[in-house]
């Protein structure tokens, strides 16, 4: 078989089963979440402090050590409750760049100094790019409802309370005995709220995967077809053109923080620009096709286009300031 096969194949492999494995535990703990929390009282909450949604939403994220592609089935959750779009934007920002692996790492490799400008630069990116997107047109541009669960059967804890639904397998149980409730019947309501979890995880889970494999697809020819010659010649330097190349170079890759370290350690090594190397990360991390082909199963085309240009702006505005004034 071809070596660059061979290559495209471990990565598929690699790649398309480590996300598979994340995307199923976080579905399952998703669906937990989505039965056992007052859905009601939770988007009640998150109404309540819509002001500062876009804070909460990159605090969040920065306490979620996920890439993009695994903060999915989280992010169809807080969309089920009405969380804004300004909100799950700037949560889906801050998760894969500024999450506390990702700043350990960089910490580790590069100083304080570097990680807290990397820190400020992020964590700022993602509140403001959800406050921008909250004001403007395309503040709606997030799927919802039927758009969202497809054609997920609908279960007792879609809209009701647990006294509500046993209510009605009470009364459904007394008018037609002989046909099961669809929550699970009401002799082990305990037994029926951990099925209804099972059933969300699984719609989350059926609805996720296509993007998830997809994306693995475009990694594994990346990391085979994508010459590292190339990039070391249109990033190498300490020019600004290097820094926006770097940040456009980023986004066919899937740039997992363990790999792109040593990644980056390798192309610093060889001559590249420290702006164009954490352009490149931001980039990679933040909006690479993978995570973008993933990211559009919540948000609409518009929204997508919003959270591509935030990241890139991110990553060449970002990128400039570690070139010329760190």
């Amino acid at each position: 078989m071809n070596d660059k096969l061979i290559i495209a194949l471990n990565e598929f492999v690699h790649v398309g089963g480590s996300l598979v494995v994340i995307i199923a535990i976080v579905s399952v703990l998703t669906g937990i979440m989505r039965e056992y929390i007052p859905q009601d009282a939770l988007q009640q909450k998150l109404t309540k402090h819509e002001k500062w949604g876009s804070l909460l939403g990159a605090a969040f994220g920065m306490l979620t050590p996920f890439c993009s592609a695994s903060v999915i089935p989280v992010t169809m959750g807080m969309a089920s409750v009405g969380a804004s779009l300004g909100t799950i934007m700037s949560f889906i920002l801050s998760a894969p760049l500024c999450n506390f692996i990702v700043l350990a790492m960089i910490y580790a490799t590069f100083g304080l100094k570097i990680t807290f400008v990397y820190f400020v630069i992020t964590f700022t990116a993602a509140i403001l790019g959800g406050w921008l997107i909250s004001k403007s047109p395309w503040r709606n541009e997030i799927k919802r409802g039927d758009e969202l669960e497809g054609t997920k059967v609908k279960t007792c804890s879609d809209s009701k309370t647990s006294s509500d639904c046993s209510n009605d397998n009470a009364s459904s149980s007394r008018s037609a005995p002989t046909q099961p409730s669809s929550c699970g019947g009401a002799v082990n309501p305990e037994a029926s709220r951990i099925q209804n979890a099972m059933q969300g995880a699984w719609s989350l889970f059926k609805r996720i995967i296509p993007y998830v494999l997809l994306g693995a697809v475009i990694s594994a020819f990346s990391a085979a077809y994508l010459p590292a010659e190339l990039v070391e010649k249109y990033v190498g330097g300490d020019s600004f053109v290097s820094v926006i190349v770097a940040a456009f170079v980023g986004v066919p890759l899937y740039l997992r923080i363990e790999m792109a370290i040593p990644l980056l350690n390798v192309l610093i090594a060889k001559g590249m620009g420290l702006g164009a190397a954490l352009a490149l990360i931001i980039g990679g991390t933040g909006a690479s096709l993978p995570e973008i082909a993933i990211v559009s199963s919540v948000l609409k085309p518009k929204a997508v286009i919003a959270f591509v240009t935030i990241v890139l702006t991110t990553a060449i505005v970002g990128g400039a300031i570690f070139q010329y004034v760190v």
